[in-house]
């Protein structure tokens, strides 16, 4: 299996609905690096796994949604708990839609998987991984 890493950040508000929760359940940021695997049994004809171009482009479009905003005012992600692992999946689901729909160049038909890391800091981290899939998060 081939593989290909693009990573960027993004910066957040949120906040989480729990007791098991604590302090966290207040209003707080969190900074996140984002790497997102892409994964492919098989090279193109060029030998790519994918365009790293378009793979950085779409990574940082995706997270272009999330980037510096409150994510509990987000309609599509209020009422949630966005965990770093829940956060994960969502991203998973978005970067899939667009490998789905062609954006990230001809050699996306080959990506069979992907793992998307999101590290809170250097000591904790959560991941999301599995086949490119039809609905997000």
């Amino acid at each position: 299996m081939f593989s290909l890493t693009v990573c960027d950040h993004i910066m957040i508000a949120h906040s989480f609905r729990g007791e098991e929760f604590g302090p966290a359940q207040r209003l707080h940021g969190a900074t996140f690096v984002v790497e997102a695997e892409f994964r492919a049994p098989r090279l193109d004809s060029l030998h790519l796994l994918i365009d790293i171009g378009l793979a950085k482009t779409e990574l940082r479009r995706v997270l272009d949604t999330l980037d510096y905003r409150n994510l509990d005012a987000e309609p599509a992600l209020a009422g949630r708990n966005t965990t770093t692992e829940f956060l994960a999946c969502h991203i998973h689901g978005l970067l899939s839609a667009a490998l789905r729909e062609g954006r990230l160049g001809p050699g996306s038909a080959g990506v069979s998987g992907m793992k998307i890391l999101l590290r809170e800091s250097p000591n904790a981290w959560a991941a999301f991984e599995g086949p490119v899939r039809d609905i997000a998060a």
